[in-house]
């Protein structure tokens, strides 16, 4: 794995990708995109993991985007497919993990940095931070799959409204508009983010991955299709250990303050 992006497989289960390019605002090169790529795919048939962060170096960027310095030397069309495939695959997977995905956001997260942070479940943002869907100052248009999720996120006219004026969000607007789900203090997005993710690692495992399926067939699948996912997962968590477990602690406890 290359030491731009740093894979940290925690003993509490929960584990941390970190975009390490500082120097660049940790904006993503080919290489560093490829290690992402085999970083998700390895998680995806990870079973320890019940929650993952994603977070840049420092508390200047989260992620800035494509390192266009770099990138730029792959001009062809045929080269612009190979990138957003590649991230876009990579994206897609990330958004499929059976677990939470955690953006912990430490300040810019633009053009591919804010694609990276939508395809994540939920998003803890710093108050430096600033987001913003730029490429059409780039003369593009999102390759990553961010088009579809900000549609999902904020309706038709915002995420109209966002793309075309391509105009960099504070932190406050970002909250306002359900971008992101809090703002804590500058330089604690990833503090913020692991105590939030321990709090879910608390629950059973199958719990985890029922919550997120439910959901996600709710955003992919007919209205009914998905009240018929959501129910077919319920029984067998109904008659699991866990549940009958926490069901006796609750009586014992009622009977004990009666």
């Amino acid at each position: 794995m290359t030491n731009t992006l740093l894979v940290d497989h925690r003993s509490d289960h929960i584990t941390v990708l970190t975009i390490n390019r500082p120097a660049q605002r940790n904006a993503l090169d080919l290489a560093t995109m490829r290690a992402f790529s085999k970083a998700v795919t390895d998680l995806s048939t990870d079973s320890n993991i019940r929650a993952v962060i994603v977070t840049g170096t420092g508390h200047e960027s989260f992620c800035s985007g494509g390192d266009l310095v770099e990138l730029h030397q792959y001009s062809t069309a045929d080269d612009a497919r190979m990138m957003i495939t590649l991230m876009g695959d990579a994206l897609l997977a990330l958004e499929r993990l059976p677990v939470p995905v955690i953006a912990a956001i430490n300040g810019y997260a633009l053009g591919g940095g804010s694609e990276l942070a939508l395809a994540c479940d939920l998003r803890i943002a710093d108050q430096q931070t600033r987001m913003g869907f730029v490429q059409a100052k780039m003369a593009l248009i999102p390759g990553w799959g961010s088009g579809q999720r900000l549609l999902r996120l904020v309706g038709y006219a915002k995420a109209m409204d966002m793309l075309l004026t391509a105009r960099v969000l504070q932190a406050s607007e970002l909250l306002a508009s359900g971008l992101v789900n809090h703002i804590v203090e500058t330089g604690s997005a990833l503090n913020h983010a692991l105590t939030f993710a321990q709090q879910i690692t608390q629950h059973p495992l199958p719990v985890i991955h029922g919550i997120k399926a439910l959901l996600q067939a709710g955003l992919n699948q007919p209205y009914e299709t998905a009240l018929k996912t959501e129910r077919d997962l319920f029984p067998p968590l109904w008659a699991a250990d866990a549940h009958v477990q926490a069901v006796e602690a609750f009586l014992n406890r009622d009977r004990k303050i009666s």
